[in-house]
């Protein structure tokens, strides 16, 4: 008995904070490059937002950014799913495109570098900007041609989300039912993105489309803004073998900041605890080299307090160091994983 009161007890010290400095805090934050996975600001910029005017509207805006030191965002060039039905998911990419690159790039250079590569965001950290990336959320852009894939790509696109919230002919969603896998063109879709070294993004995706995928791939893959299914079961977060296999293929999960996908629960307040919580579990199961934030700032509307806006990033390295996270591990979470992740796709199509 005196045993195992001794053990409970060294077990609640070993999970007791520990005291952090601000000063600690700047210092180790200010070391790390922040790469974000996905932003949906550009759902308001296309519409006329200014991301240059500080404003408390929704998540996103260069003064913010600046503030939480975000060194790279993938803005999402999301396409809603229901282009498809007048046949104008293609139209609608380029639109979401042009907005950042016009509207968010093009009209702030001094605070922005359109990045294509893993270079360019540290070219843009050496030169005190953010590296803006373009993400594609969806790939009924494409309309089944790989032609569109490549002018996407060439265009600056530099990953692609298989799914939004419906199956495809060619690839399977987790929003709805059913466990839709790759069809040949799907392959395709995979052989070609490796062969010019665009990133395969897993979020939205469906279990056996996911499979399907990591088994055709010669590139690692990402989740660009998702969470762990143990901690909260919902369809669009991973399971542990999901986790374990992106990992074992040297890609990243990116957690996502919704409240729902951190709790499993809607209209639930979620904290920056929880967003701690999945960083810790993918840590346990997959080790600290599989993790990246893809916050969904601007495309969900429920943060967690503590990580209400894009400002906020200084309060999750806080909450690491308390918790016990190392300088070099945060710096990993923020940012060294995904570069290494990037690296490593652009290699293996150069590789070819």
């Amino acid at each position: 008995m005196k045993i195992a009161l001794l053990l409970l007890a060294a077990a609640a010290a070993g999970a007791q904070v520990r005291t952090v400095a601000e000063e600690e805090v700047l210092r180790v934050h200010r070391s790390a490059l922040i790469i974000d996975g996905h932003n949906d600001v550009t759902s308001k910029t296309v519409r006329g937002f200014d991301i240059a005017r500080p404003t408390a509207e929704g998540h996103t805006d260069i003064a913010r950014m600046r503030q939480g030191g975000i060194g790279a965002q993938f803005f999402a060039a999301y396409v809603a799913v229901n282009y498809m039905d007048s046949n104008q998911s293609a139209q609608r990419a380029l639109q979401m495109i042009d907005t950042i690159r016009h509207d968010i790039v093009g009209k702030n250079p001094r605070d922005f570098l359109l990045a294509l590569s893993a270079a360019d965001i540290e070219q843009a950290r050496r030169e005190g900007r953010i590296a803006a990336l373009i993400g594609i959320e969806g790939g009924h852009a494409i309309e089944e041609d790989l032609r569109l894939l490549r002018q996407f790509y060439n265009l600056g696109a530099r990953y692609l989300s298989f799914t939004h919230t419906r199956h495809l002919s060619w690839a399977g969603s987790s929003g709805e039912v059913g466990q839709q896998g790759l069809s040949d063109f799907g392959r395709s879709v995979v052989a070609e993105m490796n062969r010019l070294g665009m990133m395969i993004d897993v979020s939205h995706i469906s279990d056996r489309t996911l499979a399907d995928t990591l088994a055709a791939t010669r590139a690692p893959v990402f989740a660009s803004h998702s969470s762990c299914r143990a901690l909260a079961n919902v369809p669009r977060n991973l399971t542990d073998e999901q986790i374990r296999g992106i990992a074992k293929g040297g890609g990243v999960i990116m957690v996502n900041f919704y409240c729902q996908f951190l709790l499993g629960r809607p209209k639930t307040q979620a904290s920056i605890d929880d967003v701690v919580r999945h960083i810790d579990h993918i840590k346990r199961i997959a080790g600290v080299e599989a993790i990246g934030l893809g916050s969904d700032f601007d495309g969900i509307d429920c943060a967690p307090t503590g990580l209400e806006d894009v400002s906020k990033f200084p309060n999750l390295t806080r909450k690491l160091l308390e918790k016990g996270y190392s300088e070099r591990e945060i710096r990993q979470i923020y940012g060294e994983n995904f570069l290494r992740f990037m690296r490593s796709v652009e290699q293996a199509a150069e590789s070819r």
